[in-house]
């Protein structure tokens, strides 16, 4: 392959990966990693298992909805045809044999934790993306970052120290806004697919700008709560 169509190609596929969302949850718990006194080391472990878990989320979320957005995001690569199938199942491969490992190596807990939640959210999307229960695969996934940080450690050797209930309770909390926000620009086309999501059913009921404010805030509250939590009572 010329160097130009190589380079065309990655691009493609790192957009496929959905980034900024990758990058902000990877950044968001490294950052939670230092706050909660983890090493350096430590702290770039989480952050490269959770920004190899997101891109593989993004990749499969892009080959499930591959039909639904030719119609609706032909933007898309994958769905514009600029994207080969193949590079993108390529990628996802290589991407759950680098997860695995790097899972394992924040200890035996923490990994089983964090590959349990990245099968909760491809399945949660899978088969409650369009329902209107899409909102507990983003409450349950988000509700085991507390364990996967609380178990961590570095070599495969983690803590046996459980999180505090009350930071597993915000951390889910939080999960339902970041679900009703990033569901927000979307609804258009959802509701053109006949899809009945949660944040589609309240929208119906408040209209999208009451939403938007709602779930700002709703998401603003809870990321104070956890800020005031993790300094009152800590991670575990």
């Amino acid at each position: 392959m010329p160097r130009a169509l190589a380079t065309t190609a990655s691009l493609l596929l790192v957009r496929a990966a959905h980034p900024r969302q990758a990058l902000v949850t990877a950044a968001a718990l490294g950052a939670a990693a230092a706050v909660a006194g983890r090493p350096l080391r430590e702290v770039g472990l989480v952050a490269a298992t959770v920004l190899v878990g997101q891109s593989l989320l993004g990749w499969a979320d892009d080959l499930v909805d591959r039909e639904r957005d030719t119609r609706r995001r032909p933007d898309k690569p994958l769905a514009g045809g600029r994207l080969d199938p193949g590079t993108v199942w390529f990628a996802l491969t290589c991407a759950v044999l680098l997860v695995v490992p790097l899972a394992v190596a924040n200890g035996r807990r923490a990994g089983a934790t964090y590959l349990a939640l990245l099968l909760v959210s491809a399945v949660g999307d899978r088969f409650l993306h369009a329902r209107a229960l899409s909102f507990a695969p983003w409450m349950a996934s988000f509700a085991l970052y507390p364990a996967f940080l609380a178990y961590g450690g570095w070599g495969g050797v983690g803590s046996p120290t459980p999180p505090v209930p009350v930071m597993v309770a915000l951390a889910a909390a939080l999960g339902l806004g970041v679900h009703v926000l990033l569901a927000l620009p979307g609804l258009v086309h959802d509701h053109e697919e006949g899809e009945k999501s949660f944040p589609m059913l309240v929208a119906l009921l408040t209209g999208t700008p009451r939403l938007l404010l709602l779930a700002g805030v709703w998401t603003g509250l809870v990321s104070a709560a956890i800020l005031i939590a993790g300094r009152s009572v800590g991670l575990t």
